[in-house]
């Protein structure tokens, strides 16, 4: 199993439109970021998916990730968020 602390969460949500899944799996492969797992639901027109991500082998720093999948989210009208998982389990443990 992969490090927690290479992994992220990157969680997508906003009015479901075409394109989404395509245009933030085109920026992390295009950055090296290996998607692990992935899960998406379209619930009365407004999409959301959440993917595990592998940072490891990634050719940008991880802040810089978190600001590119900002700026795609801005581009295409959804709300893109990017956490380390090791982040993401301690603020769901309390």
């Amino acid at each position: 199993m992969k490090n927690a602390a290479d992994r992220a969460i990157i969680t997508v949500v906003g009015k479901d439109t075409v394109g989404i899944i395509a245009r933030v799996c085109t920026y992390l492969s295009e950055n090296q970021v290996n998607v692990l797992d992935i899960s998406q639901t379209i619930v009365s027109g407004f999409f959301n998916m959440m993917m595990i991500v592998d940072m490891n082998g990634a050719k940008v720093a991880f802040a810089d990730c978190q600001k590119g999948l900002d700026a795609i989210g801005e581009e295409i009208g959804v709300s893109i968020k990017c956490q380390r998982e090791e982040i993401f389990e301690m603020m769901h443990r309390i």
